[in-house]
């Protein structure tokens, strides 16, 4: 067994850090491959803006010369400002079903994270706010959504094994498109709308969105306000993820909730091009962007993944508008059919009340886990 910090500029390491996942998952038909471009882009520390005010390290274990497991453990220098903290964080872990090689890794994790005088561990938790959390551990029959985590069902041995106790739980869920959603909720939009002057922001083009899609960055940022456990967003991540979102993006599900010209609410779909990417390994090119457009404009599943609201507007009907306007774009395009959540934590009660309340059959779970060092 070896086990090594890969050096970023070597590109052999690299392709085995990013290749692996294709080996461990090429008999589970439900594994979704990331989007290549942007695996890539997170080794890269002169183009990813994580690294501007961060720093991070992936490891690899090979035996017998062959990589088996994977691990990248993350200094997120602004989470810990913003909360008072000196955590690591650990995210894009892969392995075989190697006890030895998993305990070397998350050793050599622990080792960086001391060295930089942190004092826990936790994960999984990636590099931005928008990435996806926790290591699953019910719906290993479900095809994730774009950017949820799947893994085999033995990795939370393997983090227990470690030291690692659970912290958190986190849900998503189904929705049918057929689903009669309550009258009430549209009712309650309609008078929130008139008692507080709220308003949704309509988009038809993705050049409209882009342009409206900056203003996540102080929406974002206002929503976590004094609240523990979150992490600033910077104008960069912003720019990255309209990247990442508006090329396959409908604009029509993309909602914005205004208050004098001011956002102070959002809620994030699009059409889930998961079986795309399948189909493509994740690759765009050669001619793999043909693949996934023409799957975002005929998939009939959805993804809703990010809501929020100001401190303010919580509580008074601003949720419902965002919902019935959300329901009312589904259902005004026929060829929607199906919906998923994508992870809600289980300490947000309201949300999950809210959403069973609309028939929402939370049918995967994601958990998070921590050792002190």
């Amino acid at each position: 067994m070896d086990i090594c910090q890969i050096d970023l500029s070597n590109r052999k390491q690299v392709r085995a850090f990013l290749d692996l996942p294709g080996r461990i998952y090429r008999d589970i038909p439900q594994w979704v491959p990331p989007l290549a471009g942007d695996e890539r882009l997170r080794l890269n520390p002169k183009k990813y803006p994580f690294y501007r005010h961060s720093a991070a390290a992936f490891f690899l274990a090979y035996d017998e010369g062959l990589p088996v497991g994977r691990l990248a453990v993350l200094d997120n220098r602004r989470y810990n400002e913003f909360n008072h903290t000196h955590t690591a964080f650990f995210y894009l872990f892969e392995c075989s079903p190697n006890r030895r090689a998993a305990s070397g890794l998350f050793d050599l994790a622990f080792t960086w994270a001391r060295q930089r005088g942190l004092d826990k561990l936790a994960g999984p938790k990636g590099f931005t706010p928008m990435d996806g959390l926790g290591v699953l551990v019910k719906g290993f029959d479900r095809r994730p959504a774009l950017g949820q985590p799947y893994n085999p069902d033995y990795y939370p041995k393997f983090f227990e094994e470690a030291g690692f106790k659970k912290t958190g739980e986190i849900v998503s869920g189904y929705m049918s498109a057929d689903l009669a959603f309550p009258q009430r909720i549209h009712e309650l939009a309609k008078r929130t709308r008139e008692r507080r002057g709220l308003q949704i922001a309509h988009f038809n083009t993705r050049r409209e969105l882009r342009h409206s899609l900056g203003s996540l960055e102080s929406l974002l940022n206002e929503m976590m306000g004094g609240a523990s456990g979150g992490t600033p967003i910077t104008r960069a991540e912003v720019n990255e993820l309209a990247s990442q979102l508006l090329w396959f993006a409908d604009p029509h599900l993309v909602k914005i909730l205004i208050k004098d010209k001011t956002p102070v609410g959002f809620l994030l779909a699009y059409p889930d091009i998961s079986l795309a990417l399948q189909k493509t390994k994740g690759r765009l090119f050669p001619f793999g962007w043909f693949t996934l457009l023409r799957e975002a404009g005929r998939t009939d599943w959805i993804n809703i993944n990010g809501a929020g609201m100001i401190e303010e507007y919580r509580g008074l009907g601003g949720t419902a508008i965002l919902y019935s306007e959300m329901f009312r774009s589904v259902t005004e395009n026929p060829r929607y059919r199906h919906v998923e959540v994508v992870q809600i934590g289980l300490e947000n009660d309201r949300m999950q009340r809210e959403m069973q309340n609309f028939g929402v059959d939370f049918y995967k779970t994601h958990c998070l886990y921590e050792r002190g060092l």
